[in-house]
């Protein structure tokens, strides 16, 4: 019993946003996390800029950022894991898509698994692709493979 929430600053909402909470229920499911709650909110260039900027001390634009909450609810009598907020630039995600030659749709895909990664404690020093997450990230990719967001 996973729940995705999700929601808009600074964009106006994608035709397409429904079709996220299924996907990242997916994701959970490959990972094999159950009973998490998460947030994921999609946004300008300037939302995650100053987000980045508070939280990083890096003033400029980012494609995704998690932030990790990690407490519990109890709902129903069942305890409830917290994961936190993923944060996605849509502007980035389209840059991303361009400069990685892969379609905006792989590279959505790319930035939930991502979040949901660092969420459950995984991180990477790195974007060396032999990082253990994102290893990790490209190996979920590859089985959800025939899931589309956008």
């Amino acid at each position: 019993m996973n729940t995705v929430l999700l929601d808009t600053r600074d964009i106006e909402t994608p035709e397409w946003i429904s079709n996220v909470e299924p996907f990242a229920m997916a994701v959970l499911r490959v990972l094999g996390l159950d009973f998490w709650e998460l947030s994921i909110i999609f946004c300008s260039d300037s939302f995650i800029r100053q987000l980045n900027r508070e939280y990083r001390g890096k003033d400029e634009p980012t494609d995704v950022l998690s932030f990790q909450m990690g407490g519990t609810s109890l709902r129903e009598g069942i305890a409830i894991f917290i994961a936190g907020d993923i944060v996605i630039s849509i502007p980035a995600l389209a840059r991303n898509a361009q400069d990685f030659s892969v379609s905006a749709d792989e590279e959505l895909k790319r930035l939930v698994i991502h979040g949901i990664l660092h969420l459950s404690g995984m991180d990477h020093p790195s974007n060396d692709p032999s990082e253990p997450m994102l290893k990790t990230q490209e190996s979920v990719l590859e089985k959800l493979a025939e899931e589309r967001i956008s």
